[in-house]
């Protein structure tokens, strides 16, 4: 069965009248499974993919449909949805949990935190699926500490290709264990995994310092990202007036209460303007949902439901000093001062383990998150906007940048074996092991 293109709505068509009866939150690629598939357990996933291998029949999970660009849906194939497996229990060791791929991080932190603990790494968006995370590694406030969210995974049970169920780790079965994490879904599908877990502060301070110059500003997070008392780094780009664009650091700390941080020794060298700096305490659990009140707000206006072109790209942050500026200047991105989100994240090269990741050389890197929003029943919006996509893709490329694999970017395989560099050898290798069919999450399009 061969895979059908990345479909786009034709001009003047509303994007609602072509995308699938269960469309993702990128709401731009249309595709129609074969079926709807919702196992209660492992086994039952087991039984799909090992009857729809040899019938040559695509096989998609789907846990909360965060796909940006129809990467988790399923053409003509069964489309697997994960939410039945979401339980999240504690294990023999008191500082692991387990938690089923249809769990979201919000059953995870809730697990967690009734036991003083927490994953050292979440994504900001805690309605997302253990499953999908996973799958693309997922990046967090605290990940230039930490590393991705799956690099906190110990073990992974898994479905491959094949139909076989296995329980995988660095000591058992390691190559499908790095295959599986940050692997996009190509050689496995996720059914539980293993969380290392950490102790949660009671209370954290989080500090916002805003910038009028993209040197400083980046000088500054770094310094951040490397002082010894802030576990959560990160910042964004804001319209400012006259077209230029402002900085903003959110730095966290953690403290008892009892003895509250020194603000003025943490922030003491730093340059950002003082006047308008923000400092406050939080719960750990209130910052931790800190994007549940956008979210709300977001599905109040209906943004949540129009198209999410997406970009994500990781850069040397040498790099980025000129190269966010230089993109947030060019008139193909100005739908972001009105309808979108510019991140920033500093990221420690070696931290991220994951091998599947691919990144750039050199250790300071950047994070760049374009997240923009499309007009509603506008089609030649969302083709400019994934037009903008790849040629920013192309020039962060020349930079020595990389994509991460969310991002809402028409990719073919040629351009996939010249993202995964010397990688793809062994990555082809193990895609012909464990998924001989190649039905597994075809959504990618990662294979001729």
């Amino acid at each position: 069965m061969r895979l059908a293109s990345k479909r786009v709505p034709p001009p003047g068509t509303a994007l609602g009248d072509v995308t699938c009866p269960t469309p993702d939150f990128g709401h731009i690629v249309a595709s129609r499974p074969l079926d709807v598939r919702a196992p209660r357990t492992g086994d039952e996933l087991r039984d799909i993919v090992a009857v729809a291998g040899p019938q040559g029949v695509p096989v998609s999970a789907r846990g909360c449909g965060y796909s940006m660009y129809g990467q988790g849906q399923a053409e003509g194939g069964h489309l697997i949805d994960m939410r039945a497996l979401n339980a999240v229990h504690r294990t023999a060791d008191e500082r692991t949990l387990v938690a089923e791929a249809g769990a979201t991080w919000r059953d995870v932190v809730r697990a967690a935190l009734a036991e003083g603990l927490a994953p050292p790494v979440l994504p900001d968006h805690l309605g997302a699926s253990v499953g999908g995370t996973l799958s693309t590694g997922g990046f967090g406030a605290s990940s230039h500490r930490y590393g991705l969210v799956a690099d906190a995974v110990s073990e992974v049970e898994v479905v491959t290709g094949t139909g076989e169920q296995v329980t995988c780790s660095r000591r058992h079965r390691p190559d499908l264990f790095d295959t599986v994490l940050a692997g996009l879904g190509q050689c496995a599908l996720i059914v539980r995994a293993t969380l290392r877990l950490v102790p949660a502060p009671a209370l954290v301070r989080r500090y916002r310092l805003h910038y009028t110059l993209p040197g400083p500003y980046f000088a500054d997070q770094r310094r951040l990202a490397h002082h010894d008392h802030f576990t959560h780094v990160s910042g964004q780009a804001r319209p400012a007036l006259a077209g230029a664009w402002d900085y903003v650091i959110e730095a966290v700390t953690p403290h008892t209460g009892r003895l509250p941080p020194d603000d003025a020794a943490l922030t003491d060298g730093l340059r950002h303007d003082r006047d308008v700096e923000e400092i406050e305490d939080l719960s750990y659990a209130e910052f931790l949902h800190r994007m549940d009140r956008d979210e709300r707000i977001l599905r109040v206006t209906g943004e949540w439901e129009r198209p999410h072109p997406w970009l994500t790209l990781l850069v040397p942050e040498a790099a980025a000093v000129s190269f966010v500026p230089t993109i947030l200047a060019d008139s193909g991105q100005q739908g972001l001062r009105t309808c979108g989100t510019v991140q920033l994240r500093p990221l420690d090269s070696g931290r991220l383990r994951a091998p599947m990741l691919r990144k750039p050389a050199g250790e300071d890197l950047c994070l760049v998150s374009l997240m923009r929003t499309a007009p509603p029943a506008d089609a030649d919006a969302v083709r400019q906007a994934l037009a903008a996509n790849r040629e920013l893709y192309e020039r962060a490329r020349e930079l020595g940048g990389t994509l991460h694999a969310v991002s809402a970017v028409q990719m073919t395989p040629r351009d996939w074996q010249a993202h995964f560099g010397p990688a793809w050898e062994g990555f082809a290798r193990a895609k012909t092991q464990y998924d001989p069919h190649r039905i597994l999450t075809r959504g990618y399009d990662l294979w001729p």
